[in-house]
């Protein structure tokens, strides 16, 4: 129990007498004692100090005087003021009585027998007793700790320990800010309406810690913490009390980050190794060879290569873009923290700055990845069509094209669905596709602007009418055989045959994209 006023006013050897605030005496807790002469000692204090003083330079017959120096103690910090008599007063002047019962700081008459170093030397000795048994209780409590933290389900355990320790809740997060546990059970929905203060916690390279005021609708204090020993943060933890956190309480909460990074960083060992496992049966399966990775993949994934399978590839929306690759490796992590709390089973698989996530056709995180993918604007994903396992190769292509057509509109998700449901013509705006349609039909253009015949509106309306003569020439007002002339000036310019399907196609491309 902290040491404060009213131990002090009992303390059988001081000899204590209360002459103003004894009512404040009970709660009022001493932080350390301070002994001064001066008229205005507040530069040299820190707040919550017992001052002990004679008198000896104070005008004790100015009641204005003695108002103003209370007030400047009381502005000061001063907790209390004890006035040693027998050296230069006899007695506490009632001018400084009675300015310490108007600004209610407690005052004590402190008898000539009793030295200043004696009231130091208790509160001193207090306030020692004090830090040990906190850091007493704070080794215990690690202890309990990291008994909880060894515990078939450590992490649940240690949350739960350490709520019970601080009378309060206490949560886990992923690096993306998911709720990963609470404790107790109620805490996580509380703990998830924190998520915009996680964000700015992750911008800040860890270790990083922030105090925020609790959701709202509460009371709660909160701490954040960011878990991890690298640039990001690999967790965090958040604790949420009613009352500020005493010391002893801090020594718990700077054990559970120890014993919570530890954890993360033996579970990244693992992921790494997972991370390698999952890449090699990402090539089995591109390869072509399922069942080679079925084999493999048993144990780990159980059935994910028994059912349909959809394919994710994200990258960044610019090219060595940081927001762009946080975000996916934000995904990724996402994505494998979805799939340990609903049980599926999923590949996440970097490849330079990118990822390839396979997962079964319904997965909850193969949707939280695409949903993720979605709404960051940083990122551009392509989503495949479900497939047999034995498919995995067309479904990574199918993949490819929809991240390139996502890259090329600007989207930030595109599923192959809408590839093969939409038009080919939006494609058309690429850079690189005008330049060759510049390129192709400019001869033509040259033509045009020296000579007679409109062999561009021409080839045009040929196309246009599937080389139908009389419907092309009819649409542009001439005879069939001036049709057919100029698109034998078209072939001749150009050095193709328009009877080639292929050069057709790329005429009429051409066309459409300039």
């Amino acid at each position: 129990m902290p040491l404060t006023l009213a131990s002090l006013a009992h303390h059988p050897a001081l000899k204590l007498a209360v002459r103003a605030g004894g009512d404040r005496l009970g709660d009022t807790e001493v932080r350390w004692v301070h002994t001064s002469e001066l008229d205005d000692p507040g530069p040299y204090l820190e707040g919550g100090e017992l001052l002990l003083t004679t008198g000896m330079k104070l005008a004790v017959d100015d009641p204005g005087h003695m108002r103003d120096y209370v007030a400047r103690l009381a502005a000061a910090g001063v907790v209390g003021l004890g006035f040693g008599v027998g050296v230069g007063h006899d007695a506490v002047p009632p001018t400084l009585v009675a300015a310490a019962e108007q600004a209610r700081l407690p005052l004590f008459e402190v008898p000539r027998r009793t030295p200043f170093i004696a009231i130091s030397k208790a509160v001193s000795a207090a306030v020692a007793a004090e830090q040990y048994k906190a850091v007493t209780a704070g080794f215990e409590a690690q202890r309990e700790l990291t008994r909880a933290a060894l515990a078939p389900d450590g992490t649940a355990a240690l949350l739960s320990r350490l709520a019970q320790h601080l009378d309060g809740w206490a949560a886990l997060y992923d690096s993306s800010g998911a709720v990963l546990a609470a404790a107790p059970d109620w805490a996580g929905r509380r703990a998830a309406r924190l998520a915009g203060e996680i964000d700015r916690l992750r911008d800040t390279p860890a270790p990083a810690s922030a105090a925020v005021a609790g959701p709202a609708g509460t009371e709660d204090r909160v701490e954040l913490q960011s878990l991890g020993t690298g640039r990001r943060p690999r967790g965090f933890l958040a604790v949420g009390t009613e009352e500020r956190l005493e010391t002893a309480d801090r020594y718990v909460v700077h054990a559970a980050v120890a014993l919570l990074t530890l954890s993360l960083e033996q579970s990244r060992s693992l992921q790494d190794a997972e991370q390698r496992l999952a890449a090699a049966l990402l090539r089995m399966l591109l390869a072509g060879e399922p069942e080679h990775a079925r084999a493999v993949a048993s144990t780990l994934y159980g059935s994910l290569l028994d059912h349909p399978v959809r394919v994710l590839i994200a990258e960044p929306a610019e090219p060595n873009s940081a927001p762009g690759a946080d975000a996916v490796t934000r995904l990724g992590e996402r994505a494998e923290a979805v799939a340990a709390r609903s049980g599926d089973a999923l590949l996440a698989v970097r490849e330079g700055p990118r990822i390839v996530v396979l997962a079964a056709e319904e997965s909850v995180a193969l949707s939280t990845a695409a949903d993720l993918a979605e709404a960051e604007d940083t990122l551009a994903a392509g989503l495949s069509a479900p497939v047999a396992p034995a498919d995995v190769p067309e479904a990574h292509r199918q993949a490819e094209r929809a991240l390139a057509v996502a890259l090329r509109r600007g989207r930030n998700l595109v599923e192959h669905g809408e590839v093969g449901a939409g038009s080919v013509l939006p494609l058309l705006a690429d850079d690189a596709v005008r330049a060759f349609a510049e390129g192709l039909l400019r001869p033509l253009r040259d033509h045009d602007a020296t000579s007679r015949g409109d062999l561009v509106a021409s080839l045009h309306a040929w196309l246009s009418h599937h080389g139908q003569w009389d419907a092309a020439a009819a649409d542009l007002g001439v005879h069939r055989h001036t049709l057919r002339y100029r698109m034998r000036r078209v072939e001749e310019i150009l050095g193709r045959s328009l009877d080639d399907p292929d050069v057709r196609m790329e005429l009429w491309l051409a066309l459409k994209a300039g």
